[in-house]
């Protein structure tokens, strides 16, 4: 399938990809406790990941809940909405590593029951030149970099 796909462009790498829903201030202490046990790598670059604008997420806590235990006024049923991003980062598909990042990002989660999805995906990998000539090319286009938020 694709592990046999290659071109002059690059290639694709099988990985496991995570999407963790988490509050908007906890993104750098999810990511922190990642990176005591993964690298976060993709190609060069180490610590990426991908954190969506703010939304919303939402549910009804039951009686038995957490909520139900530390949250004074709670009534079973209601439904209660808080801001929401999704903080997505990509690792190897080895059980060992995700046993790794699972535990570090339970550790520190804001939740008892985070929201976390896992899927199997193919990420690209380019063909690695920094001297790349080709016009589009963030350090070739005029514009270079856009301005970090932090």
């Amino acid at each position: 399938m694709l592990d046999a796909y290659h071109s002059p462009s690059g290639t694709f790498e099988p990985v496991w990809t995570l999407e963790i829903q988490t509050l908007p201030d906890d993104t750098d202490r999810i990511l922190d406790a990642i990176l005591t046990v993964h690298p976060l790598g993709y190609g060069r670059y180490h610590r990426n990941a991908s954190i969506s604008a703010v939304g919303k997420e939402t549910a009804r806590p039951q009686a038995d809940s957490t909520t139900a235990t530390h949250k004074t006024g709670h009534r079973a049923g209601d439904t209660e909405t808080y801001p929401m991003v999704e903080l997505k980062i990509s690792i190897e598909r080895d059980p060992a590593i995700l046993a790794r990042v699972m535990e570090a990002v339970l550790q520190v989660h804001h939740y008892e029951q985070p929201v976390i999805f896992l899927r199997e995906d193919w990420a690209s990998r380019a063909a690695y030149d920094p001297k790349n000539t080709n016009p589009n090319r963030w350090w070739n286009d005029g514009r270079g970099l856009p301005n970090p938020l932090i």
